[in-house]
């Protein structure tokens, strides 16, 4: 839910936690199917519940905006949703040292790719330290695999 003039995120009652003076400083649109009228609070943050999904919910953010960076914040659910409709920019991935035995999977078939299809995420920037390691990805279109046949035509003249 942060972001320099707009922000996107996911979850209802998302406010609550910041109390009544959140950090953001500017509008957060909550994706939700539950209705609730607009909370303002100090500092220039106000929440705003948007029903009608996810696209409706960037659009609004990208004009509060006014042309500067508009932020996704959520849960893998709404970040696979984001990215198979094509309106992620940039991923920011940070990468705790620990396995867990179970949890959701960020990436996975949900981003509804066809087999020959791909999502290309380019790093741009790596920061490390020893409790996490901080990734930003530019992200690419959807688009189709070019396949190669790589290695078969050796294997083809070794027999």
């Amino acid at each position: 839910m942060l972001g320099e003039r707009g922000a996107c995120g996911g979850d209802d009652g998302g406010e609550i936690p910041w109390g009544d003076k959140p950090p953001f400083r500017a509008p957060v649109f909550v994706v939700t199917h539950r209705p609730r009228p607009t909370l303002d609070r100090q500092g220039g943050t106000s929440f705003t519940y948007v029903t009608d999904g996810i696209r409706s919910a960037i659009e609004q953010a990208r004009e509060a905006a006014k042309g500067k960076n508009v932020a996704v914040a959520g849960g893998g659910t709404l970040v696979r949703q984001v990215i198979t409709l094509g309106l992620l920019d940039e991923l920011d991935l940070h990468i705790a040292p620990v396995i867990l035995g179970d949890g959701m999977r960020l990436l996975d078939h949900r981003l509804e790719l066809d087999s020959l299809e791909g999502i290309e995420l380019t790093p741009d920037r790596v920061t490390a330290t020893d409790d996490v390691t901080h990734i930003r990805y530019r992200v690419r279109e959807r688009r189709a695999l070019v396949l190669d046949n790589r290695g078969r035509d050796e294997q083809t003249r070794d027999g």
